[in-house]
């Protein structure tokens, strides 16, 4: 779990979560959701992991920029109201 600040100053939670699939690779895929809300996930399912350590270490040495424009291409792309998980 990561918390970056968002270019508009508001805290987000970049974070890992498992699909629950039977398949073994990529179970894992990035969440976004509000550090003050948690019931409102952003999901993008295209970055992937195979397990959530791997996930942890990306995220932590992942930059602010890069996570700043990967909220920002979840939230473009997003109707108004998060996607139902």
């Amino acid at each position: 779990m990561r918390i970056f600040t968002a270019d508009d100053s508001t805290e987000w939670v970049a974070t890992a979560r498992e699909e629950a699939t039977p398949r073994h690779h990529g179970r894992w895929f990035l969440l976004f959701h509000p550090k003050v809300n948690d019931s409102i996930p952003w999901p993008m399912p295209e970055v992937r992991w195979q397990t959530f350590q791997s996930a942890e270490r990306t995220l932590a040495t992942m930059s602010v920029f890069e996570l700043r424009r990967r909220l920002a291409t979840v939230l473009a792309r997003a109707p108004v109201e998060p996607p139902a998980l």
